[in-house]
């Protein structure tokens, strides 16, 4: 998707409805900063308001994310179109969060073998020395958790029993044995416990 023609296409439609950045933004229940880094091709409309966006000015989802009036001849081709592209960018996200959730796991964990060293080869006092392990295992700790939440919403498992593909709850991945990403999960399509592998595709 050109996020420039889309910003462009937001500010010609505003202005045909007879709105300000600002009006637009209070409509919204959001800054006309975030509107103008739209018009400017600087970011995207988040989903949960682009449906009320789309109502306020006046186009459909389509027209947003073609960046134009879409005319009823191309209409089909172009929602299959933007749906592709939609996924693609889904899939590009999930990749970085994926390499993302790596290096929080190596960053905390390097932290936390320096903090025990320095705490165990160092002279200083014991309620220091006590301190520095603390402050490495909670920072290890908060790492691991928002690691493990990256790990939850990007891509999807997939049920060895069934080919199920899904986003399961964080409590699901937070007990689940695992070994790197694969996890041992209950599909909630068959209900049956496998080994399910991380994938970054809804569809096979």
């Amino acid at each position: 998707m050109d996020q420039v023609k889309i910003g462009k296409f937001i500010a010609e439609c505003r202005k045909k409805n007879g709105l300000t950045q600002m009006q637009l933004a209070e409509k919204l229940n959001i800054t006309d900063r975030a509107v103008s880094k739209w018009e400017t091709g600087k970011a995207m409309p988040d989903t949960s308001i682009m449906l009320t966006l789309c109502n306020i000015l006046n186009i459909s989802v389509n027209d947003l994310l073609s960046g134009e009036v879409v005319s009823m001849d191309n209409y089909n081709k172009q929602m299959e179109k933007n749906l592709i592209e939609a996924v693609k960018q889904k899939e590009e996200a999930d990749k970085r969060l994926l390499s993302l959730e790596i290096f929080i796991g190596v960053l905390v964990s390097v932290v936390l073998i320096a903090l025990i060293m320095i705490a165990t080869v160092v002279q200083m006092e014991d309620w220091l020395r006590i301190v520095l392990i603390a402050t490495g295992i909670i920072l290890f700790a908060i790492g691991m958790v928002y690691a493990l939440k990256i790990e939850q919403v990007a891509g999807y498992y997939e049920c060895a029993k069934c080919g199920h593909r899904y986003v399961p709850k964080y409590s699901s991945v937070f007990f689940a044995m695992h070994i790197n990403r694969t996890r041992y999960m209950k599909c909630p399509e068959c209900n049956k416990r496998s080994w399910q592998k991380k994938v970054l595709s809804k569809e096979k």
